[in-house]
């Protein structure tokens, strides 16, 4: 277990676990160092379920370059098509649709109303690539994840939250 401690001008402490499994300790800058191994050692069992969770994360993505390309081919099948029904739907209309190899996150919305959508998405559940398909629409509209967004989600999607659910399970 590599533990890195990074101090800064803040004032609370913060754990995080990297893509390559470090634990990374944030904590302001005159904070005594035993007590930042006291607070890592306080928080061990998150640390134990967040580095399994990361390093299952790294697992599920492992696959050949034929599989990858694959899913990009299923991705931009399917996708366009969930974007469409779901633009029809809500009236929400991105300027544009890509797809992208981006691991660790299943969708963004720019700024401008341009949607991307990650490959790797084609790994889940119909259910859960619509559900990504109307988070994203939905920021056409609301840009944060207030009440209003997730009003707009249920009104069209009333069980979105068991996708939720599947997509943060693996």
């Amino acid at each position: 277990m590599n533990i890195i401690y990074k101090r800064s001008a803040r004032k609370t402490l913060a754990l995080e676990i990297t893509k390559e499994l470090n634990i990374v300790v944030r904590l302001p800058l005159g904070y005594p160092q035993q007590k930042a191994e006291q607070f890592v050692a306080s928080h061990r069992d998150w640390i134990q379920k967040h580095m399994a969770r990361q390093a299952a994360r790294q697992d599920k993505y492992h696959l050949s370059e034929e599989n990858v390309e694959a899913l990009r081919r299923k991705a931009k099948e399917i996708i366009p098509l969930r974007v469409a029904y779901f633009s029809a739907l809500t009236g929400l209309t991105p300027k544009a649709v890509h797809i992208t190899s981006a691991k660790t996150r299943f969708g963004s919305c720019s700024g401008k109303n341009s949607v991307n959508f990650s490959l790797y998405l084609m790994l889940y559940s119909a259910g859960a690539v619509d559900y990504v398909v109307l988070h994203e629409l939905a920021h056409i509209r609301h840009k944060n994840h207030g009440k209003e967004f997730y009003r707009l989600i249920a009104k069209y999607m009333p069980d979105y939250k068991k996708y939720v659910k599947e997509l943060r399970a693996r």
